[in-house]
């Protein structure tokens, strides 16, 4: 079993904090389009999974400016390449402002089963400093639309930590969540990355920095929130009703296989080889024009592979699975990594039940810092 990402990587403009890889020259999107579709063909199976694909995910970028037909053309390649269950999650990104009721009925008639909407805030002003296409209105329009159709299964983005965004209106965001019964959210700290708008405005002082403390407030406020709702936090930065876990993403924690195709996509085996397109369009049309896919790999080390799962396992509510450790990676491993823990249990940032290491509350927020102090 395998899951498929396909990276689209174009949007209406760029987003002040977005440091993913994408393209606002609409025009080549033909173009590049048919060169993921010739990817797909070219694309070898994994040796060590069957070819039946068990979740689709179309991100970006914005797979939402995609045409039906265009998106229709795309679901039938892979359709003709593998063998897709039945029951296939299969989800696209969405904006707010590319949601209309003709959409969603032709997206569903395809086979596109969950929505992943990029809703970010729903305060006007927030909105407009984070340089989005839609407006707050728009979103709220969006959300009732999509569950006007029947998508019992979807979820929204939201930011918080911004220097716009004090504790009053994030509680504000949250509450719409509730009001609106959305089954999924995804919720991430503003981070300041490298060469994006964001970094440049902090630096010329056009805008405050990110307010690490307020950031911790409102992740608090998060966590406190979404469990009095009966939302799982079952990654550090997804929550889910009961059953509404995005099956893709938890593909990637468990250490599924995947596809991922288009530029900057990347790969993995489900054993110990990752690879990752060219970032970089014209130079991935022109590989694929050669019939050659443009990728780098790596081959995980055994140590590599251990630091790797410490950090994804640890971000998820099963924690660090000791009995797996010693299957996989040895006992003395697995005895070193609880010899580490032991200054994080005396400080109740992790807690040891059942033999799975597991962050609490209070260590969810230092969760990559604890991970990295866990490495071998």
């Amino acid at each position: 079993m395998a899951g498929i990402y396909i990276h689209i990587p174009f949007c209406k403009q760029a987003c002040t904090y977005c440091n993913f890889h994408f393209s606002t020259l609409i025009n080549q999107k033909a173009p590049l389009l048919n060169a993921i579709k010739e990817e797909i063909i070219l694309t070898p199976s994994h040796d060590n999974c069957s070819n039946t694909i068990e979740t689709i995910y179309l991100g970006g970028g914005t797979p939402s400016l995609l045409s039906f037909n265009e998106i229709s053309d795309l679901l039938s390649v892979i359709r003709k390449k593998f063998s897709v269950a039945s029951n296939a999650e299969i989800t696209i990104e969405a904006n707010p402002d590319d949601i209309s009721k003709e959409n969603l009925e032709k997206w569903k008639d395809i086979g596109i089963n969950r929505l992943s909407l990029g809703v970010q805030s729903f305060n006007e002003a927030e909105l407009k400093w984070m340089n989005r296409a839609h407006n707050a209105s728009q979103s709220i329009q969006s959300i009732d639309d999509i569950i006007d159709k029947g998508y019992d299964n979807f979820s929204i983005d939201l930011i918080y930590g911004s220097p716009l965004l004090n504790n009053e209106d994030f509680i504000k965001n949250v509450k719409i969540i509730f009001s609106k019964n959305i089954p999924h959210v995804s919720c991430y700290a503003l981070t300041v990355e490298p060469k994006t708008v964001l970094q440049s405005m902090i630096s010329k002082k056009k805008s405050a920095p990110v307010d690490e403390n307020r950031q911790a407030e409102q992740f608090i406020i998060l966590m406190k929130m979404m469990e009095e709702y009966g939302y799982e936090q079952y990654e550090i930065s997804n929550f889910a009703k009961p059953g509404f876990r995005s099956r893709h993403n938890s593909s990637y924690w468990q250490g599924k296989p995947y596809y991922g195709f288009g530029p900057a996509a990347h790969s993995y085996d489900g054993k110990n080889i990752r690879r990752w397109n060219i970032a970089n369009n014209a130079l991935y049309l022109k590989s694929i024009e050669q019939k050659i896919i443009p990728f780098e790999e790596e081959k995980l080390t055994d140590t590599q592979q251990l630091n790797e799962y410490i950090m994804i396992a640890l971000r998820t509510v099963e924690g660090i699975d000791i009995d797996k450790m010693k299957k996989v990676f040895g006992e003395k491993y697995a005895d070193t990594i609880l010899m580490n823990a032991q200054k994080f249990l005396e400080n109740k940032k992790l807690i040891y039940q059942q033999s799975k290491l597991m962050l609490t509350k209070e260590g969810k927020f230092f969760a990559d810092g604890i991970a990295a102090s866990l490495f071998f």
